[in-house]
């Protein structure tokens, strides 16, 4: 796993903690940042030891999007921008949707471009007042990349998400509460232990059915309504084997708290 010292990790009580960490840079993405998170997301899905995932950061922003001043000029072939942006962005983005745990964006700060959609592709965002979310390519001439085009619509709806793409406007956090882009909006002192209070009841809820639920809302919206009830069905049959399903119909036929295990 490659290591950067721009993003913080540990594990504690379940939950997988990263944190982006160059706030001089506003947080802007670097190559190994964008590495380390996808590899610390694969990680997180594949340990037992975890069951839920918090991506934050330090200082004023969130993330300011990808950091272009590393890359040295050179001349480009044709598939060369295409082959980056499935390698980089578009890897980045599906790494937060496959993660087979759940995850919460703690958003600090600005969020712009790739920042904004990596918030976005979390289960649940959390947002400081202060927070704002920019689709910030239509100020550099660019098209949106890293998902945007898919992710927006599908949480605010065609006409609102071209508006932000195409005027690029700052959206404060509390318009982007309005709109349905994020789950809570608390002042900045309390988005740490509000963040640990999620992860806390995530990381002891049953991991595998959350596993499942998180697929099945996340593909409902390209699969027509067989697919998704057959998938459904599946799903359903493949949680009844876990131990936190058959303990969960044991606490309600006993009449006490069910305690998962996430197996």
């Amino acid at each position: 796993m490659p290591v950067s010292p721009d993003v913080r990790h540990a594990v504690s009580d379940g939950v997988s903690w990263i944190t982006l960490d160059r706030p001089e840079a506003m947080n802007a993405l670097t190559w190994e940042q964008r590495e380390r998170i996808i590899d610390l997301l694969a990680a997180a899905s594949s340990d037992p030891a975890v069951r839920a995932v918090v991506v934050t950061a330090t200082g004023r922003g969130f993330c300011a999007g990808a950091d272009l001043r590393g890359a040295p000029p050179r001349e480009h072939v044709p598939g060369d921008i295409a082959r980056t942006v499935r390698l980089g962005a578009q890897r980045l983005i599906g790494a937060v949707l496959d993660c087979e745990k759940p995850v919460i964006a703690a958003v600090n700060g600005t969020a712009a471009g790739i920042g904004a959609h990596l918030a976005f592709a979390c289960d649940l965002v959390l947002a400081a007042e202060e927070a704002r979310f920019i689709e910030v390519f239509v100020r550099r001439g660019l098209v949106p990349d890293g998902g945007g085009a898919y992710l927006l619509p599908r949480l605010i709806g065609p006409q609102r998400a071209k508006e932000l793409m195409f005027f690029g406007d700052a959206l404060p956090a509390p318009e982007a509460l309005r709109m349905g882009l994020v789950n809570r909006v608390v002042p900045a002192a309390d988005l740490d232990r509000t963040a640990r209070e999620w992860a806390a009841r995530l990381a002891a809820g049953p991991t595998r059915a959350l596993a499942l639920t998180k697929h099945l809302v996340n593909t409902s919206l390209d699969t027509d309504r067989a697919t998704s009830f057959a998938a459904e069905a599946v799903s359903q049959e493949l949680n009844m084997t876990t131990h936190d399903a058959q303990e969960g119909v044991a606490s309600f036929v006993e009449r006490r708290a069910a305690r998962f295990e996430g197996r």
